[in-house]
């Protein structure tokens, strides 16, 4: 079952790339990338029908010996930590091949690594080895810097290569992390359940967790190793800045959760009220720099920042409400961004420009943007979290989790929460209301097409707002048994340094 969804996206990308003209044209290839992703998408939702919530572990696994020697096997599952990330990435990557230009340059390279990466990042969240987790989470380096320096913008050169050294990084990082880990353990394989780290000094342990802290805060990014994340998002088209920040992200929280968090769990209860701090600085960070923003897609990406602070935030806190929380804030927070990024494109595409002091009066009924600032009027309210919306669920839990662990650390990011709201009522006041220049506004009109990405994900916003329950039952039992790992007196070092 699961197989299918790595599977599938990857060997139709090759097919796509190497499929002769004669047999399907250029013009049919975003039909057909569609066609697949769509089966990948409602391949997914019928695995999450199949998921048994009450069960912690992992669940539909498949295992298939390949390299003894490396002690690398084919192993895959999917429990609560990783069943939301796979229906985001399916659900993205199918936005972002049907909200792509029809006329797109080179599509059969364009949609190829789209496809591509889609398979890469569901076998990261479901590999059971770490060498094959690994494996995958670096397959799709090369797919994005090509997607950013061919597609992307003015700057897309720089803002690839700065993409690709920032990533390789981390992907070094990550590994000799695990290198150092199998080594010290003295596991004969890079299977989870074959590693246990009890027979390791805290002092190496820190030394390793160190070194997966680092290697994934790059990817979420976290201050300071963001600086190639204003470049990558504002150079990359619409399409391409919605995997990005809406799937390639996650793949850092969702590292930090499995390999910080679940295979260092003393080493972790250390560096947790660092880690919260960390947190914190970073969502106040995102959001003063989102204020002084002009640009209206570089002051969404760096809301983004702000917004994988709370995630680090209630790692750090490990209560069990903390990280259904945090699974929550990362499937929400997939949702918000896809749909800003794909309003400012159509923003930029119909006015010509994404500079604030340039845009007004988009919500004029007549010769504005009327459905499209209303969307970028409730995405921007759910980025704010506010009631209603699923970006309040997520904040409130992950801050309802936290606080008692690290008040501090907390209050700063609620405060946060509130500087997201300056920037946004900034955003939606110089771009929607005001009156329209009677010389220039005459934009081309948004057809219903450029409209249907943005409505699936204005409903997803708003039912998971209203039915907090489908957001947060699919990762209670597994979050809950991973806060079991941390003993209670870890807990209370916790605690006791939060308090100090």
């Amino acid at each position: 079952m699961l197989s299918f969804l790595i599977w599938i996206p990857i060997l139709s990308a090759v097919i796509i790339a190497f499929l002769p003209g004669k047999l399907v044209p250029a013009s049919r290839i975003r039909l057909v990338s569609l066609i697949v992703a769509g089966i990948v998408l409602f391949w997914n939702l019928f695995i999450l029908l199949k998921f048994d919530i009450s069960t912690p572990g992992m669940q539909f696994e498949e295992y298939l010996p390949w390299n003894e020697t490396l002690g690398l096997s084919y192993q895959i599952g999917v429990d609560g930590l990783s069943i939301l990330m796979l229906l985001l990435n399916s659900l993205l990557t199918w936005i972002a091949i049907y909200s792509s230009e029809r006329e797109t340059e080179r599509p059969r390279l364009f949609y190829s690594l789209i496809l591509f990466i889609s398979g890469g990042v569901a076998g990261a969240f479901l590999a059971e080895n770490l060498l094959l987790f690994f494996l995958f989470y670096e397959l799709e380096l090369i797919p994005f810097y090509l997607l950013i320096s061919i597609w992307g913008g003015e700057k897309r050169a720089y803002a690839g290569i700065k993409f690709l050294i920032y990533t390789a990084v981390s992907g070094a990082l990550i590994l000799a992390s695990f290198l150092g880990l199998v080594f010290l353990t003295g596991a004969n394989s890079f299977a989870f359940d074959a590693i246990s780290t009890q027979n390791i000094s805290a002092g190496l342990q820190l030394i390793l967790l160190i070194g997966i802290i680092i290697g994934f805060g790059i990817k979420i990014p976290l201050v300071p190793f963001h600086t190639w994340l204003p470049d990558a998002y504002v150079e990359a088209s619409a399409p391409i800045a919605i995997l990005l920040g809406g799937v390639l992200a996650k793949l850092g929280t969702y590292g930090l959760l499995r390999f910080g968090m679940g295979m260092f769990p003393e080493a972790w209860s250390v560096v947790a009220p660092t880690l919260a701090i960390w947190g914190a600085v970073s969502a106040i960070y995102g959001a003063v720099i989102a204020i002084a923003q002009t640009d209206i897609k570089r002051m969404v990406a760096y809301s983004s920042i702000g917004h994988m602070g709370y995630v680090l935030l209630a790692s750090a806190s490990s209560t069990a409400l903390a990280l259904v929380g945090a699974v929550a804030q990362m499937f929400s927070h997939g949702l918000i961004l896809a749909i800003l990024f794909h309003l400012v494109g159509i923003i930029e595409s119909k006015v010509g420009t994404r500079e604030l002091d340039k845009l007004n009066g988009l919500m004029s009924p007549i010769r504005g943007l009327p459905l499209i600032s209303a969307l970028l009027v409730l995405s921007g309210m759910a980025s704010a979290g506010i009631p209603g919306l699923t970006g309040f669920v997520a904040e409130f839990i992950v801050f309802q989790g936290s606080f008692s662990v690290f008040p501090l650390p907390t209050l700063l990011c609620v405060a946060s929460s509130g500087l997201t709201a300056v920037y946004f009522v900034i955003l939606l006041n110089r771009t929607c209301f005001g009156k329209l220049d009677n010389n220039l506004a005459y934009f081309p009109k948004v057809v219903w097409a450029e409209k249907i990405p943005a409505l699936v994900l204005a409903i997803l916003i708003i039912f998971l707002g209203i039915q907090p329950t489908w957001l947060v039952r699919w990762s209670e039992t597994t979050t809950t048994a991973m806060v079991a790992t941390i003993s209670p007196m870890e807990k209370t070092v916790i605690a006791q340094v939060a308090v100090k």
